[in-house]
Parts: C-alpha cells; structure tokens; sequence
C-alpha cells in the first residue's frame, strides 16, 4: 500500500451506491485535481453499517486510516480541503480510525466543520483556525462493532473487490496453494470435518461430511456448486460477501472441488443481484488470467473452472434441489430425497452445494488451521455467524458475531437497542421460515441446537427486531403469505397447505363483516385446528420450504397465544394494527377545527365546519389511520 500518495477508498456495494456512492467518487477525483493532490480513489463493499453510508476511509501519507460517513459529493468536497489538504478531521463527518488498522491510541487536529473553534492547537499554520489535538475513536470500539469476530466479513469494506492484487495482499488465495502444495484432498476434508464447520444456509449440516460423502462416490464426474440464491426479505448477507470479497468466495470454491475430485462448479445467484454477479464475473477472469481457476492451477494436475448461472428469483431455489433443476435448465421444483446431490446431484453426478457464507469460511480454516476455528463459538455451533440485523433496531446492518451470544447482546449491545426506546416485541430469526421469540427467549444462545429447541432455526441468517407496534398473529400472516406466493405447487401438502393456514389467519385478522367474539373454547378449537395443521404441512411437505412454512404461525402461536385469543375472544387487536378491530373517534375537547384530517381521508368520513370540533363518519370509515397520522394535536384517538 502506497504511502506516498493519498488513497481514498469509498464503500460501493449496493448500499453505498443507493446511497450516492458514485457522485461522491466523482466529487473526489474532481476536488483533488482541483486541488493538485496525487491520490488514488477506489471502491470497497460494505463493512456493514448501511444506515451511516456513504462510507469512506482516507489515509494520508504517515497518517492511519480514517472511516468517515454520512458523505454526499458536498461534504466529499469538503473533506478533500480540511483534511486531505488541511490536515484537520473535521468531527462531524468523523466515525473512527479505520478497520484492521493498528491498535493504540491516535491522536490527530479535530475541528468542527466550520473550523471555527476558538483555543487549542494550531495545526495548520499561522492565520488558521485552531483546533483541538485528542483521541481518535475507533470503528471497531464502535457498539455495532465491538463485540464482531469477522472471519467471513475480515475484507469486506477493505479491500477493492474488483483488484485481484489486493485479495491477495491480503492473504487471498494462500489456503489455496498451501492446500495443493501440501495437503492431499482427504487433508482438506479432514480439516474442514474437524474444525466443526456447519452448512450456514439452513439446518447446519456439517460440511466435511458433505464433502467426504462427495468423494466417496465412485462416479469421477462431480460438481461444486455455490448457492448465492439468498431470497429471504430483508437479507443481505451473501450479496455483501459476493460484492464486497468475491474472490474469497472463488477460493472456497476451489478449496472444495480440490477436496472432493470436482473439475466444474457453478455460481447460483439470483437477477436481482446485478453488481454481486459483475464483481464475480470480473473475480473469475482474474483469477483464470493469474491461473488460479482454470487448467493446471498453481502449476499442478488440478483444473477447475467455474461458471455463474443466473436465477430468475424464485424463493424455492434456494432449496437444493430446485437449484439444481434450473443450473441445468428446466423449472425449479424440488424432488424427493434420496438420492441426496452428493450421490446423484447436477446431470445425475455428485454434486456437493454449499451457500456463499459456508464457502468463505473454508479459507479462513485451511490457512489458520481447524484448532483456530474450533475455539470460537460452542460445543455444536463452531465459529462465527454473519446477521443482517434489520427491523425497529437502533442500528441495522451487517454483523458478524461469535456463535453462542445471546439474542439480547444483539438486540441491545450491537444494536442499540428498540428505535425511540420503544418495549421490545419479538425477533424473528432464520428468515420467513423462521421463528419469532419473545423477550423472553431474548437470553437464548446462538447456535443450531438452542434455536432448534425454541422452535426457530438458524437459517441463512435473517434477524429482524419488532418493537410492541407489531400485531404477530399479522406478521404470521405476512410471512406466510410470501411462503404461499413462493411455493412451486408441485407437492400438496405445501400448495394447499400454505394456502388453507393463511386463509385461516386471514379470518382471524380481517373477519369477513367485522370481529365477532368467539367463546372462548371456540377460539381454542380454532387454534388447535391451525396447529395441527401446521403440524401436518411440516411433517409431509416435499422439501425444506414447504416443511418450514409452519414455523412463523407455530411459533407465535406458541409464545403470542394471548394475542391470538384477544382477536378472536374479546374483538380486538392488543397492537392496534389490524385496521378491522379498530375504532376511530375525534376527540372534541382537544381538535382545533383545522380541516388537516377531513384533506388526508380519501374517504370523505371525516365532517365537521372549520375551526369547529369536527367527527368521524363510522359507516364510510375504512381505518386506515391516515387522519391520526395528519393529526398534530392527537385529537385522533383509537380504541
């Protein structure tokens, strides 16, 4: 790494790039030719905190790193002439010292940004404003960060994903040659067995047993295949990784068709995900031109080329075996197993599948060693889990955290806790196949069995945080619907299943002619009839979607019974969500006449003559809230 010249590196995964990341790298090569500055400006993918981006680190000569946010092409300018330029950080722009760089305590010129601050040191030179010289925080001091191990995430946000070189600066493609210099193929396997590695999209099935049941298979044609279809609402895990450290992704790839005797494998990534696939595109030419995929890697008998197959978006593709029939053409359905991939997979050969995030921590371990990777995490659950931490959360993003801390810790260490300190609801965790958790449950430790036990799972790692304006008997009903919506229909336990379960909390959330109060043994019968129901579609659907479509209803009905009942027994929603329960009335002593709710009702219910209490019309209103939300003195009340 130069330190001659500046080097401004700004955060260009998907996030950055919503967020404006290209004016702002437009605005930088602009501002420093302007201002006769040798630099150079790249792009890095997302270190995880979405919500602070545009991202950027810039290190001057002798100087480390600095990770500034919040950047837009106005604050880039200004940043090129008070810090690059001027030497002074101005605070306002400033998150911390930059990932990976050295510890200890830094200290720099900090100014506000008008540079206005009387008292202090000079640093800039006679007739400039005076600053303070203090104490840098540190990103990874920073509570979203703080309590991370970052393995699968370790370049991500720091390195230029489109620059071979660096990948490999940073260690990248090692485990590789150390694998193919010294190791057998029954080495890599072995390796990977013990440091207790689970598949990290699903159930956590141990990935040297896949691999070794891979290549005991006497068929000599077999196939790697990466499953990059992450389909789950509100998961960004694997478009992260694939945009942000593609070739580590690459390496694991190789590492396994090196393991199990594979000379072909397959990227299965979704259309949605345009610049994850242009990075790996890009990745895989490098890495052919440097001869590290293609015919005789690293010099020896090894080939292994790798190709990306792009999937039109289907939720069940996740799924292995529907992968499987769209990389080779067809519609993607599941079908029965046995025989599982690994005996009979792509084109009948053995084919061993394993998710973006199971990939890259294969490197990490045939670098560092399997005793490495076992000391971080639990007894079951070995290493470290990539979330993406999103809901009413103080601070959403990406994290990756050690296996084995609690719900709470993320929730509240790492996130910040609920937005605006409202009472905690749930989590759901393991994306809409998952579970949700009550407070509760919040102590509950990450990993396979404990999550298993609650009647959640792990998943590919979705975690979404409700706070108590959230009705759950309607978050099941909106998971299923998008489970329902997903199914391939091919199976009828899944096609019908799903359909009858949500018709069932249709009723239950928008009754047909309005709430009717049920007895109480009524509700309870109802409520059995849905449980087992759902108890049926797990135990006969054909493949893992169907099998988990159960589990939002299940597990709400198991820890939010109480709301369930409130609907159904007593006419109304605890939440105040499900607009059929609710009732809305103006309250005369405190509206004001303004006429702000009679311009936001669509409906015309709202009447009344101006300056004058005014009311609302029952039989035309449809509660859909818009006149609360219009309302500025809180005249709007609902019961």
């Amino acid at each position: 790494m130069s330190t001659t010249t500046v080097e401004i590196r700004v955060g260009a995964g998907s996030c950055g790039l919503a967020a404006g990341a290209g004016q702002v790298m437009e605005a930088f090569r602009r501002e420093l030719e302007r201002a006769g500055v040798r630099a150079s400006v790249k792009t890095v993918g997302c270190i995880g905190m979405c919500e602070r981006e545009v991202l950027v680190d810039v290190r001057l000569p002798g100087r480390p790193a600095l990770t500034f946010g919040g950047i837009t092409p106005a604050s880039a300018s200004r940043l090129v002439s008070t810090y690059v330029v001027g030497g002074i950080v101005p605070e306002d722009l400033l998150v911390g010292v930059a990932l990976g760089e050295p510890e200890g305590e830094v200290r720099a010129p900090v100014g506000p940004a008008s540079l206005g601050r009387q008292g202090g040191t000079s640093a800039a030179g006679d007739g400039a404003a005076t600053v303070e010289v203090r104490r840098l925080p540190r990103v990874d001091e920073l509570p979203l960060m703080r309590k991370q191990r970052r393995i699968v995430l370790a370049n991500c946000g720091r390195i230029d994903p489109c620059d071979i070189d660096e990948y490999i600066a940073a260690g990248g493609y090692g485990a590789l040659e150390r694998a193919i210099r010294s190791m057998t193929p029954q080495e890599v396997i072995d390796e990977i067995d013990r440091a207790g590695l689970r598949g990290r999209g699903g159930a956590g099935f141990p990935t040297g047993r896949k691999w070794r049941l891979a290549a005991m298979q006497a068929d000599p044609v077999r196939y790697v295949v990466c499953n990059a279809d992450e389909g789950d609402p509100g998961a960004f895990m694997d478009r992260s990784v694939l945009e942000g450290d593609p070739h580590r992704v690459l390496e694991g790839m190789a590492l396994a068709a090196y393991a199990v005797g594979a000379r072909r494998g397959f990227v299965y990534v979704r259309a949605e995900y345009p610049l994850a696939i242009e990075r790996l595109q890009r990745a895989i030419q490098q890495a052919e031109e440097r001869g590290l995929l293609g015919s005789r890697i690293l010099g020896s008998d090894f080939t292994f080329t790798i190709e990306i197959r792009v999937g039109a978006g289907a939720f069940v593709c996740g799924e292995e075996t529907a992968l499987i029939a769209s990389v080779e053409g067809g519609r993607g359905m599941p079908r029965p197993r046995p025989p599982y991939p690994v005996e009979s997979g792509l084109w009948g050969h053995p084919t061993v599948i394993n998710n973006v995030e199971t990939l890259a921590n294969v490197p990490a371990i045939i670098a560092h060693g399997a005793d490495w990777f076992r000391a971080i995490g639990t007894e079951g659950s070995k290493g470290t889990k990539v979330f993406a931490l999103t809901g009413e959360v103080a601070d959403s993003g990406l994290i990756e955290v050690p296996m084995g801390v609690t719900l709470r810790e993320i929730v509240y260490e790492i996130g910040g806790g609920i937005e605006q300190g409202k009472p905690f609801k749930a989590v759901q965790i393991g994306g809409p196949s998952g579970g949700c958790l009550p407070e509760s449950l919040l102590d509950t430790p990450i990993d396979y069995e404990s999550l298993a036990r609650t009647g959640a799972m792990m998943g590919s790692g979705g975690l979404v945080v409700m706070d108590d304006s959230k009705c759950m008997v309607d978050v099941a009903r909106f998971f299923l619907d998008f489970l329902r919506k997903e199914s391939c229909g091919k199976c009828i336990p899944c096609r019908e299943g799903t359909t009858r379960l949500y018709e069932l909390l249709e009723r239950i959330v928008a009754p047909p002619g309005g709430p009717r109060k049920m007895h109480p043994r009524q509700a309870e019968e109802l409520l059995a009839s849905i449980e087992s129901l759902g108890r049926v579609l797990k135990a006969t659907a054909a493949c893992g979607l169907g099998q988990t479509a159960a589990n939002p209803v299940l597990s709400t009905l198991r820890y939010f019974r109480d709301e369930y009942l409130a609907h159904l027994v007593e006419g109304r929603c605890p939440a105040h969500r499900c607009s059929a329960y609710l009732a809305y009335r103006i309250d005369p002593s405190v509206c004001t006449g303004c006429g702000a709710c009679v311009q936001a009702c669509v409906q015309g219910a709202i009447v009344g003559q101006k300056r004058q209490p005014h009311r609302i019309v029952s039989d035309r209103c449809v509660r859909c809230g818009a006149c609360r939300e219009s309302c500025r003195f809180g005249a709007v009340e609902v019961a």
